[in-house]
């Protein structure tokens, strides 16, 4: 029989392997590529049994110290075994990276934390993450292209009394034996059987689901009759990449664009609802939701990266000039299979746009647009339209590609 001591042990070990596996993969790479650098880690663990909701906040997460060039940041759900987990068992909502300052003094006046946000463009402390994706995650590349890198570990970036730090927050829900998968994974207040947020706020009427129905520790319906197992532990691995910093390096500004964005005091939603397709547009093959908004970028630059953040039944994205110009068009990719990464009726990728250099621009206070299309077929709650971009100066210029670049891949 396995005890709980022999559980600790075994994660024990499997945090260990990983890290001796990445520690290798990182000196591999120094010597094929010279300076890029790996690390791979595990969360702490996080309890799942059928129909529950796990929403953790991880603060002082492993992450490359000094000041360094990220080059990407990607991640998944593993089993205690370190196995891949499939969508249709542990569906992944979404995972968050934010830096924030933590005090090193024990100063009283101060706060204990402050955000360090991105560039924006959300009013507020909304969509401040570095990295996030959700379902998409292992099949959407999060790489940043030579020679641009995302800076972090300044030394002079942080306040007086504070040093950087990271969090990680991921959000999953346990599907097994979920009677009505999809209407658990879009959060269904209905199925989750919830009256009122995590702060014990009523939820009004007309939300008919979305975040505020599955927060941690909220459970979905699950089918009558359906055998109970024990709560699985999980994990989330994730990889980092980077390059020390170096004047070699093009620093790029991170923008997050949301459609569901409104003019204060409304601001950035988060996420939206879409009602079912009326019969006269069924008639005529037109079930197609889309929703626009407009937001300005406050400074402009190459846009060297882009991608766009749908959930099931999403049909693309993409982000605008204000010209009308297109900037980027970020499509999802279904799977059809059972295997982790390619999982049946769920977006298992989604397109990014890697511009050649300079050729793709966008002005100071620039008014872009972006567009989100979903199916209408059916009625989905708690859905989500993101833009994620990076953007250079424009009179940085790249380094030409080959036995000078950064790199080297």
């Amino acid at each position: 029989m396995v005890t709980a001591c022999d559980e600790t042990k075994m994660a024990a070990l499997l945090v260990l392997l990983i890290a001796l596996s990445s520690a290798a993969e990182a000196l591999e790479v120094r010597g094929r590529h010279h300076r890029l650098k790996s690390i791979s880690a595990l969360s702490p663990p996080f309890f799942l049994r059928p129909g529950s909701v796990a929403d953790k906040y991880y603060h002082d997460i492993a992450f490359p110290r000094g000041h360094v060039a990220l080059k990407s940041f990607n991640g998944e759900v593993v089993d205690e075994r370190g196995a891949a987990v499939p969508l249709h068992d542990a569906y992944l909502h979404h995972w968050l990276v934010r830096r924030y300052y933590a005090a090193t003094t024990n100063a009283t006046a101060a706060p204990a934390t402050i955000p360090a946000r991105n560039a924006g463009v959300c009013e507020g402390d909304t969509h401040g993450q570095y990295y996030g994706l959700g379902s998409e995650t292992r099949r959407t590349a999060t790489w940043v292209p030579d020679p641009y890198g995302v800076e972090a570990g300044d030394a002079a970036a942080p306040p007086d009394g504070y040093e950087e730090r990271w969090m990680l927050n991921v959000h999953a829900i346990d599907t097994r034996g979920a009677a009505d998968r999809q209407g658990c994974t879009e959060c269904r207040c209905d199925l989750y059987n919830v009256t009122a947020d995590e702060y014990s706020r009523r939820v009004a009427g007309d939300y008919a689901g979305g975040l505020l129905c599955c927060y941690d520790g909220t459970r979905c319906r699950v089918e009558e009759g359906f055998v109970d197992g024990a709560p699985r532990k999980l994990f989330f691995r994730y990889t980092v990449m980077w390059l020390d910093w170096s004047d070699a390096v093009v620093p790029v500004r991170i923008y997050i664009f949301d459609v569901t964005h409104k003019p204060l005091p409304v601001g950035c939603k988060v996420e939206y609802e879409i009602e079912e397709c009326s019969s006269e547009d069924r008639a005529k093959n037109d079930c197609v939701h889309l929703q626009v908004a407009k937001q300005v970028v406050p400074r402009g630059g190459d846009l060297v990266f882009g991608v766009a953040h749908q959930h099931a039944a999403g049909i693309g994205s993409s982000l605008h000039g204000q010209d009308g110009r297109l900037l980027c068009e970020s499509t999802p990719a279904y799977g059809d299979g059972e295997e982790a990464g390619n999982e049946a009726g769920y977006i298992v990728g989604m397109s990014t746009c890697y511009p050649k250099p300079g050729t793709v621009t966008v002005r100071d206070g620039e008014v872009l647009t972006v567009v989100s299309n979903y199916s209408s077929e059916r009625q989905h709650t708690g859905v989500m339209g993101l833009f994620y971009i990076l953007v250079a100066e424009h009179e940085q210029q790249p380094v030409r590609q080959g036995s000078d670049s950064l790199t080297n891949l």
